[in-house]
């Protein structure tokens, strides 16, 4: 059987043990081992099934990263911005190198999911109209709610610009929240689909994409890794 190779530098870079030259200087001072024996060579070729430690850590590879993260307000849906803080700066060094961006985009004053990875395939699937994967919030608004606001978002909203909005799902969950199920991701939907049966968004939270829902044990500005198994439920 031949042998999966791969540079022992990137390894451990994907690994989250730094960059190309700080793990450089971990061979050189004697912290990385390859199958037991002391390795002071990053760039040295090794075996994907071999086991790869530094200072006794194993080091676990993953090609691709994916997090699901409890977005606050405040922050920009973008990988970086000169004049704000964006929702990759909640993220350590080590991981943003990475390579990380956030799948889709949620308003500044938008709280909730937002999902975030390095693997481009599986945030296309996520984003594509064509695949109309599900995201839910929920809305707090002001204005007289329309007894009829879920036959008219199913019919498909017209926004102010003429736009139609495909067929989407809203229920009054008490007071002044709704719960809106959408399939698509045009700039500031929600609120404009809002706006045009005479409400106005005060609030807005996501709360799932697809069948993926926001783990509620993350606080606001938290992150965790999504197991094997829930990288499929936004498809769900």
């Amino acid at each position: 059987m031949s042998k999966r190779l791969m540079r022992l530098d990137k390894l451990l870079g994907h690994s989250g043990f730094g960059t190309r030259r700080e793990v450089k200087e971990l061979c050189k001072g004697g912290h990385v081992r390859v199958d037991g024996a002391l390795c002071r060579d990053s760039a040295v070729k090794v075996d994907m099934a071999a086991a790869v430690t530094v200072d006794g850590v194993p080091a676990v590879y993953e090609e691709f990263h994916y997090f699901m993260l409890h977005k606050p307000a405040g922050l920009l849906s973008a990988t970086a911005d000169p004049t704000a803080e964006t929702v990759l700066d909640l993220f350590p060094a080590d991981l943003r190198r990475l390579g990380l961006f956030p799948v889709g985009r949620l308003d500044k004053d938008t709280t909730g999911l937002l999902l975030i990875t390095d693997d481009g395939q599986w945030a296309h699937r996520i984003i594509s109209p064509k695949r109309a994967v599900v995201k839910t919030y929920e809305a707090v608004v002001s204005g007289v709610i329309p007894a009829d606001i879920d036959d008219r978002f199913h019919s498909g909203v017209v926004l102010a610009d003429g736009l139609r909005c495909l067929p989407a799902r809203a229920e009054r969950k008490g007071g002044e929240t709704l719960l809106i199920s959408v399939c698509e991701g045009k700039y500031h939907q929600v609120k404009r689909m809002c706006a045009a049966v005479g409400l106005t968004v005060e609030r807005l939270h996501r709360l799932s994409v697809g069948a993926l829902v926001l783990d509620e044990s993350l606080a606001p500005g938290t992150f965790r890794s999504l197991q094997q198994e829930e990288r499929e439920l936004p498809f769900g």
